[in-house]
C-alpha cells in the first residue's frame, strides 16, 4: 500500500505541474500580444508617441464593449486589415469608450461610434480623416491607404517646395476633408 500512495502523490504532481504549465502558458500568449485572429493593439500613448518618432499617421478604432458594430470592427475586421500588413504602414491603436472615456469623447467629438480616426501631421498642423460606423475590410483598407498616400504626397511636396529655387514650378498642395489645429489632438496627457 505504501508504494500505491507513493505513485498517486507523483501523479497528482505531475498532473498539477502540467496543469500550472498549461495554465501559465495561456496567460502568456494572452497578454504577449496578438495573434493572426487578434490584432496586437497599442494603447494610445504609445501610438501616439510612435507617430511622433516614426512621422507615420496615427490610426484609432474607437468603440466600445456593448457595441455590436465596434466588436466586429475589433475582432473581425481589423484582425483581416492586420494580416493583409496594412497596419504596418501606420501607429494603431484602439480605444474603449468604457475603460478610457474622456480620450474616447475627445477623438469622437462625443459622435456616434465606432469610429476610426486618422490623423496625420503636416506643416500646417494635424489632418484629421474619419469613417463612421461598422465598415467592410474592403473600406477600411482603401481609408488607410489613402491616408498614407496623401501624407506621403504631402511630404514630396513639401520636400521638393523647400528644395525648390524661386521661379521654378509650384507642385499642387494635397487637399484633406478637415484639418484640425495642433491644440485638438489629443495629447499624451489625456490618456
Amino acid at each position: 500500500m505504501p508504494l500505491r500512495a507513493k505513485w498517486s502523490d507523483k501523479e497528482s504532481f505531475l498532473t498539477s505541474l502540467t496543469l500550472a504549465t498549461i495554465l501559465q502558458a495561456s496567460i502568456l500568449a494572452a497578454t504577449a500580444g496578438g495573434t493572426a485572429d487578434s490584432p496586437t493593439v497599442d494603447d494610445y500613448a504609445s501610438a501616439r508617441a510612435k507617430t511622433e518618432k516614426t512621422g507615420k499617421p496615427i490610426v484609432i478604432l474607437v468603440g466600445a464593449d456593448w457595441c455590436p458594430a465596434c466588436v466586429q470592427m475589433k475582432k473581425d475586421v481589423m484582425p483581416k486589415i492586420r494580416k493583409q500588413g496594412v497596419l504596418e504602414q501606420v501607429a494603431y491603436a484602439t480605444v474603449n469608450l468604457d475603460k478610457e472615456g474622456k480620450l474616447g469623447k475627445e477623438l469622437t467629438g462625443g459622435g456616434p461610434i465606432p469610429q476610426m480616426i486618422m490623423y496625420r501631421k503636416t506643416h500646417k498642423g494635424w489632418l484629421r480623416r474619419c469613417l463612421i460606423g461598422g465598415q467592410s475590410p474592403k473600406t477600411v483598407k482603401s481609408f488607410i491607404l489613402r491616408g498614407v498616400e496623401l501624407d506621403t504626397a504631402a511630404k514630396k511636396a513639401e520636400s521638393k517646395k523647400s528644395n525648390s529655387k524661386k521661379g521654378k514650378a509650384k507642385s499642387k498642395p494635397v487637399t484633406e476633408s478637415k484639418q484640425v489645429r495642433n491644440d485638438m489632438v489629443p495629447s499624451k496627457k489625456a490618456v
